[in-house]
């Protein structure tokens, strides 16, 4: 959403990364000038998904360019707006979907009865919004919030990679040879 708003483009947001900035943004937009419909709502699972809203949002971007006559890449001047719309969105379901997760493991018997927690790391764990939130959701269920600090929950890309870097310093599940390897492209 952030290349797609051409955010490198915004002055205030020239040097950030695509989440910071619809964050950064996010905070001075009205959330409630444009409403995205959540991904998933017709299966009561604990799944996520984006792509049907990342879809949504492209759309809705198209259409706010036609109306203020301007091209792609340029800035649109209710750019705030659109973030917090986007913002509050993926809040929503992100609180939703783990919402039933939650009640699942308690039904199931999966967590014990006292000091559950809820975990959460990765990029979208340093979002501010999102993380009070969780704490919200947390709060109310009597559960533990654990996130690391902002600047340790980075692109999990940049996660699975330090991971393996570790594994490949200290010689766990290291392949020195690929020949037998089978997989199945998408």
């Amino acid at each position: 959403v952030a290349r797609r708003l051409s955010l490198r483009k915004h002055a205030e947001c020239r040097s950030m990364a695509g989440g910071q900035a619809i964050e950064h943004l996010a905070q001075a937009g009205n959330q409630d000038l444009l409403s995205f419909p959540l991904p998933l709502q017709q299966y009561r699972n604990c799944a996520f998904s984006f792509s049907g809203l990342q879809n949504l949002v492209h759309h809705a971007i198209g259409q706010k360019e036609k109306e203020e006559g301007i091209q792609e890449g340029e800035i649109l001047s209710c750019v705030k707006d659109v973030a917090a719309a986007v913002q509050h969105a993926v809040a929503v379901h992100i609180i939703q979907r783990t919402y039933r997760a939650m009640l699942f493991c308690i039904k199931n018997s999966i967590l014990p009865s006292k000091n559950a927690t809820l975990v959460v790391s990765g990029g979208v764990a340093s979002n501010q919004y999102i993380r009070k939130a969780l704490q919200n959701l947390a709060d109310a269920n009597n559960f533990a919030l654990l996130c690391p600090p902002p600047r340790l929950c980075t692109d999990n890309g940049v996660m699975i990679a330090w991971n393996g870097i570790e594994r490949l310093r200290a010689g766990l599940g290291v392949l020195h040879s690929t020949a037998g390897i089978r997989y199945e492209p998408r």
